[in-house]
């Protein structure tokens, strides 16, 4: 599958688009609501509004990396700066995310830095506790409750190793999201609602989010054949601001979320046949078939090595 540069699509973009910034504003007022509002006479909406405004940032994240909303990349990144759900900062998502969308390398266990497969010769040398967390991550329920910690887990051993050798990049991503973080926790410390109650809210928030990356991509032969369409249109849509489109994404990343939609519905039969028939209904269908059995191996299905 060959990705299509975004240049074309931001240069016809307008200077601002307001749809993603209210949703942007929208995101902080919801935030602070749950912080301020509702934490204090009804926690537990306060908590799950916490958790969904959080999952929402990390998707206007998302965009902002993508060139959204404005055409200037300084004052986009700027209304991400504090990092609500604490766990990745920017400038990591943005460069390891950029690297995901280089679609050669693909569900590779070693240049994609999204993917879930393991390399045999590394699953060969795991502990049997660890195969067993592998597994239960395989399922969606899995996904949702125990990888958060597992992904968090394997991010940050990976970044530390980084930061070690010397890592200019990753050190400097790091000391912007540290004083991002302890802005975000004072406020949270000012608020109604009590820091674990937050951290809970932020572990919520990853696992909602490992709804949409639970099978975005496969193991397939051919590079078209790898990424996911889910045709749902429902509250997760939303959440996920259209990245269920996922194909359309990787083919089209500088369109904004809200044109995703028209643009699949327009071009069906062509991203059906490009990915192989690589789809979904609903998230509805996904939760019925892998809530609690594995859609793929831990191990990549078709790694030849290096």
């Amino acid at each position: 599958m060959k990705a299509i540069s975004g240049a074309p699509a931001r240069a016809l973009a307008p200077a601002v688009e307001w749809i993603t910034l209210a949703c942007i504003a929208g995101c902080y007022a919801a935030w602070g609501g749950a912080l301020f509002g509702l934490a204090a006479g009804f926690p537990a909406l306060g908590w799950a509004l916490a958790a969904i405004a959080i999952a929402f940032h990390s998707s206007l994240t998302h965009e902002v990396l993508h060139g959204h909303p404005f055409r200037s990349t300084f004052w986009s990144e700027m209304t991400m700066c504090l990092p609500l759900g604490l766990a990745v900062p920017y400038g990591r998502f943005r460069d390891l995310h950029l690297a995901h969308h280089r679609d050669a390398n693909l569900t590779d266990p070693y240049d994609d830095p999204e993917t879930n497969y393991l390399d045999p010769v590394v699953w060969a040398r795991l502990p049997r506790w660890k195969r067993a967390l592998f597994r239960v991550n395989n399922t969606l329920a899995g996904r949702i409750l125990i990888g958060p910690a597992l992904g968090q887990a394997l991010f940050l051993q990976a970044e530390w190793r980084l930061a070690r050798a010397g890592d200019r990049a990753v050190r400097r991503a790091w000391r912007l999201h540290l004083a991002g973080g302890a802005v975000v926790l004072a406020m949270v410390l000012l608020s109604p609602m009590p820091l674990w109650a937050y951290l809970a809210a932020c572990y919520a928030a990853l696992g909602l989010l490992r709804i949409r990356t639970f099978l975005e991509h496969q193991a397939h032969e051919k590079v078209r054949g790898r990424t996911v369409i889910i045709e749902d249109r429902g509250p997760l849509a939303l959440l996920f601001l259209n990245n269920n489109l996922h194909v359309v994404h990787h083919m089209h990343p500088g369109v904004p979320w809200y044109r995703l939609p028209a643009l699949y519905r327009a071009g069906k039969a062509r991203f059906v046949a490009i990915n192989d028939g690589y789809l979904y209904r609903s998230y509805g269908q996904v939760f019925r078939q892998y809530l609690f059995r594995a859609k793929d191996p831990v191990v990549h299905p078709l790694w030849r090595g290096r």
